[in-house]
């Protein structure tokens, strides 16, 4: 019997539209530069780029003690789901060690970024998770489990899938009973072929050893591509429905907002294609104090698309992009940005 394991199902839930068959398609949240809670180094300004296709940001930070500080700056991305991979489209290029591109300067000079991988097998999946806990709470992590049975740490899940079936029965049997993946056997007479499931989860983790001088200011930029889930959305106003007044208030899509959706879409039937934007702020907290200068700017991509999120002082800057400013900021939720387009003709 198929037995697809339930996180497989995760992007069927992401938009509506999901009753059309795989019309959904999965993505990462994104978010800023970790660093070990310290009370020595301040971040003195942040300026966010955020686009559907990009990301991009610089940091000034600031030495406040009379002794340098080193330690790890870390980015990672969130876990991503092998299981999912398998079952459902992935917003994300074919598996390469550089998966997004991710690139870093200090001061303006490229820094040599290291870049781990890390198995984990995640917490049950549960709707609405917050993205920072897949950061702060990523699962048990089972890397050297796997190394143990020589299993690499790929994102090619077709050639995973060949590994893992070549490999010898007591073998597979140890990683059944360890939880690491399920095997069945399939029943040829009732045409339902073998089925191998890794149950595992890849995290990347890009991080160098970075020295705070001394009483001086230091600025870390990064960029990479962003990778966002979405897929077909349908859209009507007023919105009356459990699950667009869910997404009317995760998203704080307001009249004026869902007007110019309903009216965008018109042309398709209320038919569309959204991409769910995430990005995890309150790692920022872990800086001493809050961030002196905060400055978002948000590119929509196309002047067609509508964008709507929960932010205060919001201003147009331009046929796109929109810009949010702040001063001594600590920010105590994170961004979830709606960005919807219309279907091409």
């Amino acid at each position: 019997m198929f037995r697809a394991p339930a996180a497989a199902f995760a992007a069927a839930l992401l938009f509506p539209a999901a009753v059309f068959a795989n019309d959904g398609f999965g993505g990462l949240s994104a978010t800023g530069l970790h660093f070990a809670q310290t009370d020595a180094i301040a971040m003195e300004s942040e300026d966010l780029f955020i686009s559907p296709d990009r990301i991009r940001v610089t940091y000034t930070f600031r030495n406040r003690t009379d002794a340098d500080v080193t330690g790890e700056v870390i980015f990672p991305l969130p876990p991503i789901s092998l299981q999912y991979l398998q079952t459902s489209d992935f917003n994300l290029p074919e598996d390469r060690e550089n998966l997004v591109n991710f690139t870093a300067t200090v001061d303006g000079q490229p820094v040599p970024v290291t870049i781990d991988r890390i198995a984990v097998i995640e917490p049950p999946w549960v709707e609405d998770r917050p993205p920072a806990e897949q950061y702060d709470t990523p699962g048990r992590d089972v890397t050297a489990a796997l190394a143990r049975h020589g299993i690499p740490l790929t994102l090619d899940v077709a050639a995973l899938t060949d590994t893992l079936n070549a490999l010898p029965a007591e073998t597979r049997a140890a990683l059944q009973a360890e939880g690491l993946a399920e095997f069945y056997a399939g029943d040829p007479a009732q045409g339902m072929p073998p089925e191998t499931w890794p149950l595992w989860s890849i995290i990347l983790r890009y991080h160098w050893t970075q020295t705070f001088p001394a009483g001086q200011t230091l600025t870390i930029a990064h960029d990479y591509e962003n990778r966002p889930p979405g897929g077909l959305f349908y859209w009507q106003h007023p919105a009356t429905e459990d699950w667009a007044t869910g997404y009317a208030a995760r998203y704080c899509i307001d009249d004026r907002t869902s007007r110019g959706i309903a009216k965008r879409l018109a042309p398709a039937q209320g038919m569309g294609v959204a991409y769910s934007l995430a990005y995890v702020l309150r790692t920022a907290n872990s800086w001493a104090g809050p961030i002196g200068d905060f400055r978002l700017t948000l590119d929509k991509g196309a002047e067609e698309n509508i964008i709507s999120l929960c932010a205060e002082g919001v201003e147009k800057t331009g046929p796109t992009t929109f810009e949010i400013r702040k001063r001594n900021y600590s920010p105590d939720r994170d961004l979830d940005i709606l960005i919807v387009t219309p279907l091409p003709q």
